[in-house]
């Protein structure tokens, strides 16, 4: 399974101009491989606790004897063995068929700093991290673009990742994206997915083309019902993927900062949520952001979410807020004592990457209406 995956490029995209047997079993078989990496690795672990929750309670047991030999502490492990070590494959198998195609729409009210009565009740469609391929065809794009064209938006923004590596179909993308509708435009931003694929001119002429528009290191004034906001874009803001107190975002939006206006309230494209905390200290009262996939697996344990994407951002998903500097100059004080808040909406998007699996974080459509805070 291995060796297949190490193959994929010649059994996937090398070999199909050749023979498509070929492409479609190597899709298969990566596919398969996948599954299985992520599946084995939590079975393994949980056949691991059940080891050791059973070899605890075996020496707690009165008269047990170190190394002694219990028939029915064996058959004990061997049926929880089986439940515990096949329950991740089921679950893996799941996110694969079902779980990464069950779209949601997220409605959520954010409020916004310095917001004009005028711009109050804003609606705003959000995509992210489309990663187009072999499991994010066309059809599944233009089926989540038809469920935001049905919520009505005012505009609508792509906050990046449309392909994931070199090769995509980058073109049938966007073309899909295109058909989102809105009376004050398509924007986007570019992900860490069009640096590494090498195409970040590339989505900027298509968006062009297609009649929208792809912010990079650029700004537009939008004026809706009287009221007018300034919208900024960024390519994607590298970070040291260090979450929490250790990352340092003094680097990050510098190419903006000329951008940022104070007669009006700041709407920043970002891809990356990390750029969150330069986004507030300079003032940018609403960032909307992408790039975790909201971690693709979650679980509840107690009343704590854990998903791999908290390794690398605190921002994983939905609505988060940091006081905002008083007149752009020393940092505010906490709420309590009246500071205003930046905003972070994080979108858990809609393809997948590294595994094709999703686990109670289901693809996502926001639907965003902006609040006077």
């Amino acid at each position: 399974m291995l060796l297949a995956a190490l193959l994929d490029p010649l059994l996937g995209r090398g070999v199909s101009r050749l023979n498509i047997g070929a492409f479609h079993l190597g899709k298969t078989l990566t596919t398969f491989t996948r599954l299985w990496l992520v599946a084995s690795v939590f079975g393994f672990l949980a056949v691991g606790a059940i080891e050791w929750f059973t070899n605890i309670a075996a020496r707690l047991r009165p008269g047990a004897v170190a190394g002694g030999f219990s028939p029915s502490r064996r058959t004990f492990f061997q049926y929880a063995a089986v439940v515990a070590g096949g329950f991740p494959f089921l679950a893996a198998t799941y996110g694969f068929a079902a779980g990464r195609l069950r779209y949601t729409v997220e409605r959520v009210d954010v409020p916004v700093a310095n917001l004009p009565p005028e711009l109050d009740g804003l609606r705003i469609a959000q995509l992210s991290d489309i990663h187009i391929g072999d499991y994010m065809p066309p059809r599944e794009i233009a089926r989540a673009v038809a469920m935001a064209n049905d919520l009505h938006p005012d505009i609508s923004f792509v906050t990046g990742d449309f392909v994931s590596s070199e090769g995509d179909p980058l073109d049938a993308c966007i073309s899909e994206l295109s058909r989102l509708r809105a009376p004050l435009g398509v924007w986007g931003c570019n992900g860490n997915h069009e640096i590494y694929a090498g195409v970040e001119d590339e989505a900027e002429r298509l968006f062009r083309e297609k009649g929208m528009r792809l912010l990079r290191a650029a700004n537009a004034v939008v004026e809706h019902n009287g009221g007018r906001f300034n919208l900024l874009g960024v390519d994607y803001q590298r970070d040291h993927m260090v979450s929490g107190e250790h990352a340092s975002p003094e680097q990050m939006l510098r190419e903006i900062e000329p951008l940022i206006r104070r007669d009006m309230p700041n709407i920043l494209l970002s891809h990356n949520p990390n750029s969150f905390r330069r986004a507030a200290d300079l003032g940018i009262e609403l960032s909307l952001a992408g790039h975790t996939h909201g971690g693709q697996v979650k679980f509840e344990i107690v009343d704590h979410s854990v998903t791999p994407a908290r390794l690398i951002t605190p921002f994983v998903a939905g609505l988060y807020h940091l006081p905002m500097p008083t007149n752009g100059h020393a940092a505010a004080t906490s709420a309590s004592n009246g500071a205003q808040k930046a905003a972070l909406y994080v979108n858990r998007g809609l393809g997948t990457f590294g595994f094709p699996v999703r686990l109670g974080v289901p693809p996502e459509i926001s639907l965003l209406t902006l609040r006077r805070a």
